[in-house]
């Protein structure tokens, strides 16, 4: 039985091939810090509601959604992802209220957080 062997000049080239595909779909970028996005104190603690309760669902600065769809340029938009118009009115409805698959957060938000949430999201 004949086995050969790849040269390891082809090994080093397949690695090299493999890792350059591996970045090239990486898209992860560092996490900004509050100073470093312009926040002010109200809008730092709205985004901690936003990672506390939103991020599981909602990709802030990315136009690609996880469960529900991105928030990014939410307020920059004429409307909502569900048709509705994009102001703090029927943002809060939905927070509230929840909304298809998006559940209700009525009972487990404060005002001021549903204030400070908005005040962050605006800023994306």
């Amino acid at each position: 039985m004949n086995r050969t062997f790849p040269r390891p000049q082809h090994a080093a080239l397949a690695l090299a091939m493999l890792l350059v595909l591996a970045l090239a779909g990486c898209t992860a970028q560092r996490r900004l810090s509050d100073a470093e996005l312009g926040l002010t104190p109200a809008q730092a603690r709205g985004r901690r509601v936003f990672d506390n309760n939103c991020a599981r669902c909602h990709q802030p600065y990315s136009s690609r959604g996880l469960h529900g769809p991105s928030l990014q340029g939410v307020y920059k938009k004429e409307f909502l992802p569900s048709g509705r118009p994009a102001n703090d009115q029927r943002i809060t409805e939905t927070i509230l209220h929840g909304r298809d698959k998006m559940p209700a957060f009525g009972d487990s938000l404060t005002t001021e957080q549903i204030d400070t949430l908005l005040s962050y999201l605006k800023t994306l």
